[in-house]
């Protein structure tokens, strides 16, 4: 058998650092993410921060987390609020306006009194809240 498989405290470092990695790369890919998701930054800026991530990985990252750390905090809190908003919005114009049949019969009546609807179109109107 193989001494890394029988040592308890080997396979614990093996593991530990097998984590470490992970971490690292998740960190990595979530620099590179950020940085072409940035849309204040030029183009230059961006081309200089995916060289510096791509000769030197774990370095370019430690040094782009603690130079715009702060700014991608900022840019997903951004995001997710945003999506929460989409998100409200889908969720009223799938729910309808809320309004009761009798209150968009009144509505259709409005219309039809000033003008801006015809007979038919207020019965179909009229059909429409009732069904």
């Amino acid at each position: 058998m193989d001494s890394i498989t029988t040592d308890f405290w080997d396979v614990l470092l093996w593991s530990f650092w097998f984590f470490i990695w992970i971490a690292a790369i998740i960190v990595w890919f979530r620099c590179l993410l950020d940085l072409f998701g940035d849309d204040s930054l030029s183009g230059w800026g961006k081309a200089g921060w995916a060289i510096l991530l791509v000769l030197v990985p774990w370095l370019g990252a430690l040094i782009y987390v603690i130079a715009r750390g702060r700014s991608m905090t900022q840019r997903q809190i951004a995001s997710a609020e945003k999506m929460r908003a989409d998100q409200e919005q889908y969720i009223k114009q799938v729910a309808g306006s809320g309004t009761s049949p009798a209150d968009q019969i009144a509505q259709g009546r409005a219309l039809l009194d000033s003008g801006a609807i015809t007979q038919p179109e207020f019965e179909a109107l009229k059909a429409k809240a009732l069904a």
